[in-house]
């Protein structure tokens, strides 16, 4: 009995205090501009403002990252919602009867459309209890107040999660660079994997209230903190090369490309005439570019490292705990700059870098007994 009411007990919010600040906020800026612009636009038409809003106002400034916030959400879950609430108060004599089946039929209709979103349960309970005002706007309820409210609250809710710098609406990340192959990525051939996230949401059955990406990367940043526990002491200034060949921006790319032959690297970080970091020059990029050249015009003409590198590349910093770099690398990134804050560049880290690294990590976990015997298990 004790855990059973336990279970009725306020389950902790993981929000900051400038979170809920943000929430509170975004749900008076909203709700205020949607009533004053519906009421500017519809003059005396009543109603021109459904209680609704109030929840959805919550989800869109409070939850923004929630699959339920999201504007195909909002959007169909309430037209979809208003229509079936408007049919069924016009379809069903009894008031009750009409109530529950609208809310219920919204649901399902959310369901198969993907755009659950639950204040629309309380659009279409509006349609058909709203009242003689509500019932002579026919279907006309479902353009305003619904449709005009929802727009107008969406609009407000992207500004103001974008002045915030929230991800809103959710994007989501691209994946990892394949081959064109049927492999999975090598990040994903041991440990966790979007599979295991697959199978064990089926077997729960049942509606999360997050999408499936914001789970993964829950679950990998919560591997990457039980990893920085156990190995964070090895830092990138412990594995990488120093002794980095590099080029200048206003090298001639022909000489970059002796330099690739002469110490058979794929990669040479870029300094610019200060000496500092400006980018990375990758050898796949260097002959595509000679090679589109070459096929529009016999003679190419000469081109210099600036026009080739990349200057927007990933890098690391000489106390970052290489485990870190252990995921991204797996992937796609086959070096990575190790800079300090004035971009210096101390040095370069190497897949092969990488490799003796996590080499040395496992052969210190198993010598200290903290690896699985494998063999055993078998």
């Amino acid at each position: 009995m004790k855990r059973w009411l336990g279970s009725f007990a306020p389950a902790p919010v993981g929000v900051n205090g400038r979170e809920k600040l943000y929430g509170a906020l975004g749900a008076l800026v909203g709700l205020f501009c949607t009533e004053w612009v519906g009421h500017h636009a519809l003059g005396s038409a009543n109603p021109w403002f459904i209680a609704p809003m109030g929840a959805s106002a919550v989800l869109l400034f409070a939850a923004p990252a929630s699959p339920l916030a999201q504007p195909w959400s909002l959007m169909a879950g309430n037209l979809v919602s208003a229509v079936i609430g408007v049919f069924c108060a016009q379809m069903i004599p009894m008031p009750g009867i009409a109530a529950a089946a609208a809310v219920a039929l919204a649901i399902g209709a959310m369901f198969s459309l993907r755009c659950l979103h639950p204040p629309s349960g309380a659009v279409a309970l509006t349609a058909v209890l709203g009242g003689p005002a509500v019932a002579s706007l026919g279907y006309g309820f479902v353009l305003w107040p619904v449709a005009l409210n929802s727009l107008i609250l969406l609009c407000i809710a992207v500004a103001f999660n974008g002045v915030l710098k929230r991800n809103y609406p959710r994007r989501h990340a691209d994946p990892a660079a394949g081959h064109n192959t049927r492999d999975a990525a090598p990040s994903a051939r041991l440990g966790f994997s979007r599979a295991d996230l697959d199978d064990a949401l089926r077997q729960r059955g049942e509606l999360l209230d997050i999408s499936k990406e914001d789970l993964e990367a829950i679950v990998l940043e919560a591997e990457l903190r039980a990893s920085l526990r156990r190995f964070g002491d090895i830092s990138c200034a412990d594995v990488m090369s120093r002794d980095v060949v590099t080029v200048q921006e206003q090298d001639p790319l022909d000489y970059a490309i002796r330099l690739f032959e002469k110490h058979r690297v794929q990669a040479l970080p870029v300094l610019d005439s200060a000496g500092r970091y400006a980018g990375m020059l990758a050898q796949g990029d260097v002959l595509a570019r000679k090679s589109r050249l070459t096929s529009i015009q016999a003679d190419a003409p000469d081109l210099l490292v600036a026009d080739c590198m990349r200057s927007e590349v990933p890098f690391a910093t000489p106390d970052l705990p290489v485990i870190e770099l252990a995921r991204p690398m797996s992937d796609s990134l086959h070096c990575v700059p190790v800079l300090d804050a004035a971009r210096n560049l101390h040095g370069l880290i190497t897949q092969s870098d990488l490799v003796a690294a996590l080499y040395q990590i496992a052969v210190s976990a198993s010598s200290q007994g903290t690896a699985p015997d494998h063999r055993q298990a078998a």
